[in-house]
C-alpha cells in the first residue's frame, strides 16, 4: 500500500500549568528534510526526536513543532529584588524622585530580572513522547489516505495506457500493411523492372525495423508489474519511478517505429497519461 508524502498530525497535551500543542506537517522531497521547532528546555531531547521521526515518516520535507501556552501561574522569570534595591539606591544618590518612578528605571537596568532555565521533567517528557507518537500515527494515517487516492488515480492511467495498447495491437498488422503498399508503389512509380523474390526480402527486411511485438510485450509487463507494486506491502517511490521510466522508454519506441499517423496519435494519448503518473510519482513516499 502505497503512502504519500503529503500529511499533517497534531496532538494537544493538557497539563495543569500548560497547554502543550504538537503539530507534524510533511511535503514531498527526494530525501529527510527535518526542520525541528520547540522550546530551549526540551533541545536536550532533539537528537532522540529526529531519530524517532525520521525512522517513522522516512522521507519528506517535514516541519516539527512543540508549542507551550503557560495557562497557570507557573513563570521561569523572577525580580532580582537585592539588585532593583540597589539601582533604587544609587538612583537615589543623583536624583530625588518618586519611589515609583525610581522602580521603573531599575527594573530596565541589567540583571534586574533572573530567567532561571528548569531541568526537564522526566514524567511530563514521557507525556509529551507520548503525544509525538499520538500525532506521528496522525500523520501517517493522512499519508496514508492519500496514498489511496494516488493508488486510484495511478491505476485508473495504467488502465487508459493498457487499453490504448491494446489499440495499437490491434492495429498494427494494419500499419504493416500500409507500409507495405507504401513501398511497392514507390517502386512501381520508378517504372522499373524488379525481381520479386529479392523485392519480397528486402520488403521483409525493412518491415523488420518497423516490428514493434518486443516493446508491445515489454510494455504490458511493465504496467503488470507498476500494478503489482502497487499493491505490495510497503511503499517505495523510487521504485515506482523506475517502473514507469521503463514503461516511458517502450512507449517511445514504438512511437519512433510506428510510421504511422494514427498509431502516433495512440501514443501521444500513452504519453500523456504516463505525464500525469511521473507527476504524482513525485508525491510517493
Amino acid at each position: 500500500m502505497i503512502h504519500s508524502m503529503t500529511g499533517y498530525g497534531k496532538s494537544v497535551l493538557q497539563l495543569p500549568n500548560k497547554k502543550i500543542t504538537i503539530e507534524i506537517k510533511s511535503l514531498n522531497s527526494k530525501n529527510l528534510d527535518l526542520n525541528a521547532r520547540m522550546p530551549s528546555i526540551y533541545r536536550e531531547k532533539e537528537l532522540s526526536l529526529r531519530k524517532l521521526i525520521a525512522n517513522t515518516l522516512e522521507r519528506g520535507k517535514i516541519d516539527f513543532s512543540i508549542y507551550v501556552e503557560i495557562t497557570g501561574e507557573e513563570t521561569t522569570t523572577q525580580v532580582n529584588k537585592t539588585v532593583i534595591k540597589q539601582y533604587i539606591k544609587q538612583l537615589k544618590d543623583i536624583v530625588d524622585g518618586d519611589e515609583t518612578e525610581l522602580l521603573k528605571m531599575a527594573v530596565r537596568f541589567p540583571d534586574a530580572l533572573n530567567t532561571e532555565r528548569d531541568d526537564i521533567d522526566e514524567d511530563e517528557w514521557q507525556a509529551i513522547l507520548n503525544e509525538i507518537n499520538v500525532a506521528l500515527n496522525n500523520i501517517d494515517i493522512y499519508r496514508l489516505d492519500e496514498g489511496k487516492a494516488l493508488e486510484a488515480d495511478f491505476r485508473i492511467r495504467l488502465k487508459n495506457i493498457e487499453t490504448l495498447l491494446e489499440q495499437v495491437i490491434a492495429m498494427d498488422p494494419e500499419r504493416i500493411e500500409g507500409v507495405r503498399e507504401r513501398l511497392r508503389k514507390g517502386v512501381e512509380e520508378l517504372k522499373e523492372k524488379v525481381d520479386e523474390n529479392r523485392f519480397e526480402q528486402e520488403l521483409v527486411f525493412y518491415i523488420e525495423k518497423f516490428d514493434i511485438t518486443e516493446e508491445k510485450v515489454r510494455l504490458k509487463n511493465h504496467l503488470d508489474y507498476f500494478n503489482a507494486a502497487l499493491s505490495s506491502d510497503d511503499s517505495n517511490g523510487k521504485k515506482l519511478g523506475f517502473i514507469g521510466q521503463e514503461i516511458g522508454r517502450e512507449i517511445n519506441t514504438i512511437g519512433s517505429k510506428s510510421n504511422y499517423a494514427p498509431m502516433q496519435k495512440l501514443v501521444v494519448q500513452m504519453k500523456d497519461e504516463l505525464e500525469k503518473i511521473k507527476e504524482q510519482l513525485l508525491n510517493v513516499l
